[in-house]
């Protein structure tokens, strides 16, 4: 691979954009901490290197693998994503083979159906080649393989100075080993066990002489183990076993969520696309099940994606939340470490197990630079709590909670002037510590970068929004004097928001004061957030919710992150006027509770829509601003990462506002306040909601201005509530 230059950006976390990106987009998979991205045929790099490969804890285990016949690769009929996405199903089938100029396999005879399959650390590949031929024949099928135990930041675009030890490959009858050892002093090997033993296994190449009679087919299976020093990799006896597996998981998952499904088969695709994408990137980790960020660059756990992740999936399934919640409590920072930007009682950024994170070549081995995380972990605390009535995980996390409240209070109010800040300690660090993190993504109107420390105006409302449902549990668990503090607290700061943050010339609150605690007058979609937690007032809400539904947001496709027209607007940029369908989604949900349902349902047949015109319908992590026009779909952003977790998500968040749904796990109560369905649907089937435990089936069929509610079934001590 060409040695990459090192990034000439201001942003040094920015990731790489060096090369046209193709026009076939890499087939990805994942299962638990490894991902894999495979062209269309299933190889890993045979054209070009890149991107693909399959990686584990972000290191990449497999970086070429080229299937041949006769020397040449096979011609592509078809390929899918089954599974839950972790199963890559390719059909193939040979070239015109020829000797001499003379064709003795004409093309088509020869069919490869190949499958790949992660499961638990490994890629399980089965290929099964069948003869349609009329004669006998005989044909070499090779695999050829490489692994060169990349760091994902390496193919993001860092440069390193120095590099760890390939050692000599370990090759017996079947098996392959690939050795590589780091500059973190750890061994990591890539194996490679092929079924039946090839007639010849080389250090980088297997090769099989397959004879076939007409109608004959045979199978060759080959499984790839991603293996760390002193983690042991369960491999399973083969193919059919990790198959199996991987299903009876899937349906365990599956049976412990609600389901949806509606009259159009086009939103069906798109939801259960979303479902399959959730499955995927959920890893179960010791502390349960946990929403890793995206693939290819964020497939580890982050704070503030699995928190927003869980919140906007909570009504589906609650054990994203349970698993969110355990995870991050048992990483809360207890200590100050300016290195990782700890603190103690903050809730972690990111955390990274590869060989660039264990040398502290990049800081995220366990980082804290995030300003949101904290108060959204308490948001979510509340939200899982009046979700399930889970008094015992509660009570377990209360000192967590309590610290979390401690560090909003004497860490995220540094100065002592009531707003929530932050400024970076890490020399490494993130420059940007709110969810729009790019270098350039906070700034005054006239485009000047805003400077530290910076209170962020979305942040304000998410401590709002927290101290106000922290002061909810404090008063159910008996603790008056904290519940009327936080009460307060809340109230007092939402008088400070309004006098400080409200722009009456741009008729919105101001993305940011910064560390002059000027503010910076700029449009930006961060007030959407603003609605979601309640921070607003009500005047203010309305036209707040006016502007972003305005030409100069909302796009046609969605709302934009940063208005057209203002100062660092670029509908190509990450942060400055792209589409996040999660934004999007908070957005939504701010529009309904201030009474604007209709612009909720608008968004969500935006969101709906755009769909249709990404592969697979999937939502990508974001996609470009561009106005809608009639004769073409959404741009795609170059490097988004596809499947995201909070984009996949982000569609049962606006349907959960559009049915204005809520559900109290104490009392057992599903309640729809104003409920209403779009144009794109006319009825909606829930199935196990409330689940697990004590669940109802609702059938809800659109009206011109109301839905109907049918209740199909319902487990004893549940009740239905609609209110008009």
């Amino acid at each position: 691979m060409a040695e990459k230059k090192k990034i000439l950006v201001d942003d040094r976390w920015y990731v790489l954009a060096a090369f046209a990106r193709p026009e076939e987009q890499p087939q990805t998979v994942k299962n638990g901490h490894a991902f894999a991205m495979f062209d269309r045929t299933g190889d890993v790099g045979a054209l070009a290197p890149g991107q693909e490969g399959l990686y584990h804890e972000d290191t990449r285990y497999l970086s070429y693998q080229e299937l041949t016949i006769n020397g040449l690769r096979p011609l592509y009929l078809g390929s899918s994503v089954q599974e839950a996405n972790s199963l890559l199903a390719i059909d193939l089938m040979n070239p015109d083979l020829t000797e001499e100029g003379r064709v003795v396999l004409p093309k088509g005879e020869l069919h490869l159906f190949r499958a790949k399959l992660l499961w638990q650390g490994a890629c399980y590949e089965h290929v099964r080649v069948s003869h349609h031929g009329t004669a006998p024949l005989q044909v070499r099928l090779e695999m050829a393989f490489d692994a060169d135990f990349i760091d994902l930041f390496e193919i993001r675009g860092m440069h390193r100075q120095k590099r760890g030890e390939r050692l000599p490959a370990e090759v017996t009858a079947d098996r392959v080993m690939l050795p590589y050892r780091g500059l973190d002093a750890t061994l990591r090997r890539t194996g490679l066990r092929f079924e039946p033993a090839p007639q010849l296994l080389e250090a980088h190449r297997a090769a099989y002489d397959v004879t076939l009679k007409p109608g004959e087919e045979k199978h060759l299976y080959l499984t790839v183990t991603c293996e760390r020093e002193g983690q042991p990799v369960p491999v399973l006896p083969n193919y059919f076993d990790a198959f199996n597996a991987n299903n009876a998981s899937r349906r365990e998952t599956a049976q412990a969520a609600s389901h949806v499904v509606s009259s159009n088969p086009l939103v069906n695709l798109w939801l259960d696309r979303s479902v399959s994408d959730l499955a995927m990137l959920v890893t179960e980790l010791p502390t349960g099940p946990y929403p890793f960020a995206g693939v290819p660059w964020y497939s580890t756990t982050f704070g503030r994606d699995g928190i927003l992740t869980a919140l906007e999936y909570l009504w589906v399934d609650a054990s994203m939340a349970c698993g969110v919640l355990n995870f991050l409590a048992s990483t809360q920072a207890t200590q100050v470490d300016a290195e990782r930007d700890a603190e103690p009682g903050k809730i972690l950024h990111e955390a990274r197990p590869s060989e660039m994170a264990r040398t502290r070549e990049i800081p995220f081995g366990r980082y804290y630079g995030t300003v949101d995380a904290t108060p959204l972990f308490l948001v979510l605390a509340a939200a899982y709590w009046r979700r399930t009535g889970d008094q015992a995980l509660m009570r377990k996390l209360w000192p967590n909670l309590l610290a979390a409240l401690k560090w909003i209070d004497d860490y995220g109010d540094a100065d002592g002037d009531g707003f929530v800040e932050y400024a970076r300690k890490s020399a490494d660090g993130l420059t940007q510590q709110g969810w729009k993190d790019s270098q350039d993504s906070v700034f005054h109107r006239d485009g000047r970068l805003a400077d530290a420390p910076i209170a962020l105006c979305e942040v304000q409302g998410y401590v709002y929004q927290a101290k106000q449902a922290m002061a909810e549990m404090a008063q159910a668990f008996g603790d008056g004097a904290l519940a009327a503090r936080l009460r307060q607290q809340a109230q007092d700061l939402q008088v400070r928001f309004q006098s400080a943050f409200w722009s009456e010339e741009r008729g919105t609150y101001a993305l940011a004061l910064d560390g002059a605690k000027r503010r910076c007058d700029v449009l930006a979609s961060n007030v959407g957030h603003c609605l979601w937690s309640g921070i607003a007032s009500p005047e203010h809400g309305a036209r707040v919710a006016d502007l972003l539904m305005g030409s100069a947001f909302f796009s046609g496709w969605g709302v934009r992150t940063i208005a057209e027209g203002e100062a660092r607007y670029n509908p190509m940029s990450y942060h400055n006027g792209s589409i996040w369908p999660h934004d999007n989604a908070l957005a939504a949900m701010g529009l309904a509770r201030y009474g604007r349902t209709e612009d909720a349902m608008h968004l969500l047949a935006a969101m709906f829509e755009s769909s249709l015109h990404f592969d697979l319908h999937r939502l990508p992590e974001l996609f470009c601003g561009f106005p809608r026009r009639h004769d073409a779909g959404p741009t795609l952003y170059p490097v988004a990462c596809s499947p995201q977790a909070w984009a996949a998500a982000a569609p049962f968040a606006v349907l959960q506002a559009c049915l204005g749904l809520e559900i109290d796990g104490a009392t057992r109560e599903v309640c729809l306040r104003t409920p209403r369905l779009p144009a794109i649907v006319d009825w909606l089937r829930i199935e196990r909601l409330g689940s697990p435990g004590a669940s109802c089936d609702l059938l809800l069929t659109r009206h011109e201005r109301s839905v109907g509610v049918e209740v199909l079934r319902k487990d004893e001590g549940v009740t239905v509530r609609v209110l008009a």
